[in-house]
């Protein structure tokens, strides 16, 4: 069976009839999203928040599987507004198929633990942030960027309040050091291309993380190793600033390795900074 080329050139059309069977048969197939940066921080946030409430239990379980439906909604919600106004059964249908997984998670975890209300409201408005920028055409804007990515470092506080039943200053200061963190990302990025390959920003990025994460530790919401570990950030954009003729030429691939990398590094010292004692000796 024939398809229209990649690249713009025609090839041979479908026939009516098969034309027809794909069309019908084309919403069965799943949205899957293909970010995969932000599998890496959902699952690291998620994993500070657990090792912070030091326990897994089934909720624990139940928030990772919330989170991850909640992030596959995402996908295809996204992918429909981009459409306008055309509607795509596909986009439709998997988008409220992940979306009632999610809620239907989201409301027996909150029957339980009502604190995970706040958490709720905030990837809600997360949300809604996406939503209007990507209708104007501003999804890669630096801020909404960042916004996505303090959605998704809410998994450190869901994790920890579905597993504990409360919040805690340490809880939501890892949001907020994941937060930072990653969103370093968004800077190292726009380095790769020569529209975008200033560094000003990022050091000003940089500096400010720097003076939001001292804070938080000297008013105890972070740990000292916890806090140090976003020398990992400055570290990696410090290296890709001075190495920014490598870093545009670099595949993909490495540059995911890099990332992924540094970002399993500072969840080993995060981890470390908040576990047991007894569970942190060699």
């Amino acid at each position: 069976m024939t398809q229209p080329a990649i690249n713009g050139v025609t090839e041979k059309p479908l026939s009516d009839a098969s034309s027809t069977k794909s069309n019908s048969q084309i919403w069965y197939r799943p949205t899957i999203s293909h970010e995969h940066g932000v599998y890496v921080v959902l699952l690291v946030s998620f994993l500070t928040g657990a090792a912070l409430a030091q326990a897994w239990t089934l909720a624990t379980t139940l928030a990772l599987v919330c989170a991850f439906f909640g992030f596959q909604a995402e996908h295809p919600i996204v992918l429909q507004i981009k459409q306008r106004r055309s509607l795509k059964p596909r986009f439709l249908v998997w988008g409220g198929v992940y979306s009632a997984v999610s809620l239907a998670i989201a409301f027996y975890l909150y029957l339980s633990f009502p604190i995970l209300l706040w958490l709720y409201l905030g990837a809600v408005a997360a949300l809604v942030v996406d939503a209007v920028s990507v209708f104007h055409r501003e999804q890669k804007s630096i801020f909404n960027e960042f916004i996505t990515f303090a959605a998704v470092c809410l998994c450190a506080p869901l994790a920890y309040a579905a597993t504990t039943g409360t919040l805690s200053a340490t809880a939501m200061g890892l949001w907020v050091l994941n937060t930072l963190y990653f969103s370093s990302t968004i800077f190292t990025v726009k380095l790769r291309k020569p529209k975008t390959s200033s560094i000003v920003p990022g050091v000003v990025y940089h500096a400010i993380a720097t003076l939001i994460v001292a804070t938080l530790y000297y008013l105890g919401w972070l740990p000292l190793i916890a806090a140090l570990a976003f020398g990992l950030a400055l570290l990696k954009f410090g290296l890709i600033a001075l190495n920014q003729e490598w870093y545009r030429t670099a595949k993909i691939q490495w540059v995911a390795m890099l990332e992924t990398g540094t970002a399993f590094c500072f969840l080993t010292l995060v981890a470390l900074s908040i576990l047991p004692a007894h569970l942190t000796r060699f």
